[in-house]
C-alpha cells in the first residue's frame, strides 16, 4: 500500500448542507489551495470574498436543466480518478487539472414531504420532488474519490473538517494515508446510506401502489439482493457488554428512523447506561403495553413479561401486574402506556427493585420520588402515539449462521368484530374482554406461550417450553404460587393445541375460556373437548410464534 502523504494543492467543495464551510474554505485558502466549486457553492464563497473557480468556468460547459447537470464533466472525474506518472500524459493533452480533495454532501432527502396517498397520479408534486432532490453528480464524484483514495481525499462529514484541518497544520499540508482510507470508507457508507434512503422511498411507493392494485401483500419486501438489511443503522452507544460480559456490542438506531416512539428514540432522564439486556426488555415491554388504551403495565424480565395489567388507574395497573409473579418482577423493566404519577412511583420504589422504568411523560414529582433511587433508569418520549395499524415497511431482522432471516413484525390483531366463537357454549363479555387482552399479551411471550388472565390481569404466564401442556403446567403453578384462584379465568395459546391434554388441564383448573389461533388436524377433538367441560373457545386464525 501506498504510504506517501498526499499534498493538497485544489480542493473541488460542493455542499448542500453549508454549515462551516466558509471557515473551512478560508482555511484552505490560507494553505494556497485552489477552491473549485460548483454554482451555488461558489457564490457563497465568492460572497466571503475567497477567491474561487466555478466549475462551470473550469470545464467550459454550463450547468443545465436547472442544475440537474453541473459536475458531470469529463475533466472533473479525471481530475479526480488520476493516477500521478500513469495518466500524466492525457492530463496534459487535455488540460486536466488534478483535483486532490473533494468536500461534497447530498441534497437533503429526509425534508422530503411524505408521498401523496394517491400513488396513481404519478405527475403529484411530491412524487416530482423526490426525484428532483435524487443527487447524482454528488455520489458519483464522491465513489470516484474514495476510489482514489490513495491520491485523493474526500470529505462528506461536516464534523472532520476540524479534523483536516488540524492535521494540514501538523503535517506540512499534507494528508496521511491512514486518514485517507478511514474517510474514503466513511464515503463508501454515506454513498450506501444514500442509495438505501432512496430505494426504500421508492420501494414504499411500489408496495403502495401493489396493495392498491391486487390488495396482496408484495414481494417488494424482500428484494433478491439486500445491503446492509436494506436499512441504514448510526451507532448511539458502545454496551459495556452483549448478553454475557464475554461478548463486544454496541447500539445502533435506524438513520432514518420513522417510528419516534420506538425505543431507539426515547431519553433517559436518569440512571445509568443501558445494558445490552436492557434494551431488549425495555423494546418488549414498551412494544406491549402500546397495544392498550386503557392505563395499563407490564413488567418484562429476560425478553417475556413477568405480569401485565389493566385498570382504571397507572397505580392499579401497576400493582396488578405486580402480582402476577411478585419473584421474577425483581430487576425487571417496568413500562406504562401513560404518565407516570408519584403514587404510582412511590409503589414501585415500596415493591421491588427494578433495572429501568419506561413512559410516555413523567411527572417532576414522580421524578423526584424515583431519585432516591439512583440506580433506577428512567426514560421517557418527546413524541409518542397510540399504536394504530401496522407500519407500511417495518421489518424484523434475526441472524443465523452465515444467513439472514427476514419478516415484517408481528402486528397483526383481533377485536370482537372477527373471533370465531367455535364451542356450544358461548363466552360472556367479561370472558371476551379478558380473551382479547391475554391475547394481546400472548404475542410477547417465548414460545411455546400460555397465559391465564381474570379482570384485564394476568394471573399466570408459562413461556418458552418445548411442550404447549408443560408451558400450562407451569402457567398453573405460578398462578397458585403467586396465590391466585383460576377459576372462571380465560387461558390464551399462541398456537392451536395438537392434543386435548391442555384443555383437560385447563377444565380441572377451573377455566371458563379459552382463545387460541385454531388450525391444527386435531381440532375437533379439541373443541369436543372443550364442549365436553364447559369451556366456551375462540378462534382468532392468527398464530402468535415468538421465538
Amino acid at each position: 500500500m501506498c504510504t506517501t502523504p498526499l499534498h493538497i494543492r485544489r480542493a473541488l467543495i460542493s455542499v448542500s448542507n453549508k454549515l462551516n464551510i466558509l471557515e473551512f474554505a478560508h482555511a484552505l485558502a490560507q494553505k494556497n489551495i485552489h477552491l473549485l466549486a460548483s454554482g451555488g457553492t461558489a457564490e457563497t464563497l465568492s460572497s466571503a470574498g475567497l477567491k474561487v473557480t466555478e466549475i462551470s468556468q473550469y470545464t467550459n460547459f454550463p450547468e443545465i436543466m436547472n442544475g440537474r447537470i453541473k459536475t458531470l464533466h469529463t475533466k472533473i472525474y479525471a481530475g479526480i480518478l488520476a493516477r500521478p506518472q500513469i495518466d500524466n500524459d492525457i492530463m496534459q493533452k487535455y488540460s486536466i487539472k488534478h483535483i486532490d480533495m473533494v468536500i461534497i454532501n447530498f441534497y437533503p432527502l429526509t425534508s422530503i414531504p411524505p408521498i401523496n396517498k394517491d400513488i396513481k397520479n404519478h405527475h403529484n408534486t411530491n412524487y416530482d420532488i423526490t426525484t428532483d432532490n435524487i443527487d447524482i453528480g454528488g455520489p458519483s464524484i464522491v465513489r470516484s474519490a474514495a476510489k482514489n483514495y490513495k491520491n485523493v481525499l474526500v470529505i462528506v462529514d461536516i464534523k472532520d473538517y476540524t479534523k483536516i484541518i488540524d492535521e494540514l497544520n501538523n503535517n506540512n499540508g499534507k494528508i496521511s494515508i491512514k486518514t485517507r482510507l478511514q474517510l474514503a470508507t466513511k464515503a463508501f457508507q454515506y454513498v450506501a446510506t444514500y442509495d438505501t434512503l432512496i430505494a426504500n422511498n421508492f420501494k414504499k411507493q411500489l408496495t403502495k401502489h401493489q396493495i392498491h392494485d391486487n390488495n396482496k401483500k408484495p414481494n417488494i419486501y424482500f428484494p433478491h439482493y439486500i445491503n446492509c438489511m436494506n436499512v441504514n443503522f448510526t451507532k448511539k452507544q458502545n454496551m459495556r457488554y452483549g448478553e454475557n460480559p464475554h461478548q463486544i456490542a454496541a447500539f445502533y438506531t435506524e438513520t432514518y428512523n420513522t417510528m419516534p416512539d420506538s425505543i431507539s428514540q426515547a431519553e433517559q432522564l436518569q440512571g445509568k447506561k443501558l445494558s445490552y439486556n436492557n434494551i431488549i426488555d425495555i423494546d418488549t415491554a414498551w412494544e406491549c403495553v402500546k397495544m392498550f388504551t386503557e392505563p395499563t403495565c407490564a413488567i418484562i424480565k429476560h425478553g417475556t413479561p413477568c405480569g401485565v395489567s389493566s385498570s382504571h388507574t397507572l397505580t392499579k395497573s401497576y400493582q396488578k401486574a405486580y402480582q402476577t409473579d411478585p419473584d421474577s418482577a425483581f430487576g425487571g423493566i417496568i413500562a406504562f402506556n401513560k404518565t407516570l404519577d408519584k403514587i404510582t412511583a412511590q409503589s414501585i420504589i415500596e415493591n421491588q427493585f427494578t433495572e429501568a422504568i419506561i413512559a410516555p411523560c413523567i411527572h417532576q414529582d414522580a421524578i423526584k420520588t424515583l431519585n432516591n433511587k439512583k440506580n433506577i433508569r428512567i426514560l421517557t418520549y418527546k413524541k409518542w402515539k397510540q399504536r394504530s395499524k401496522q407500519p407500511v415497511l417495518d421489518l424484523d431482522y434475526k441472524r443465523i449462521t452465515g444467513g439472514l432471516l427476514i419478516q415484517n413484525r408481528d402486528y397483526d390483531t383481533i377485536n370482537k368484530k372477527n373471533i370465531q366463537i367455535v364451542t356450544i357454549h358461548h363466552p360472556n363479555m367479561q370472558e371476551i374482554n379478558d380473551a382479547l387482552f391475554c391475547w394481546k399479551i400472548v404475542q410477547f411471550v417465548k414460545s411455546n406461550a400460555i397465559v391465564y388472565g381474570k379482570n384485564k390481569q394476568t394471573i399466570g404466564i408459562g413461556a418458552g417450553q418445548t411442550s404447549r401442556i408443560y408451558a400450562a403446567k407451569i402457567a398453573t403453578l405460578k398462578a397458585k404460587d403467586a396465590g391466585f384462584d383460576l377459576k372462571d379465568a380465560v387461558m390464551a395459546s399462541d398456537a392451536f393445541f395438537p392434543f386435548p391434554d391442555t384443555i383437560e388441564l385447563a377444565a380441572s383448573m377451573g377455566i371458563k375460556c379459552i382463545i387460541q389461533p385454531g388450525g391444527g388436524i386435531q381440532d375437533k377433538k379439541i373443541i369436543a373437548s372443550a364442549n365436553k367441560n364447559n369451556i366456551s373457545m375462540i378462534f382468532t386464525n392468527i398464530r402468535h410464534f415468538r421465538h
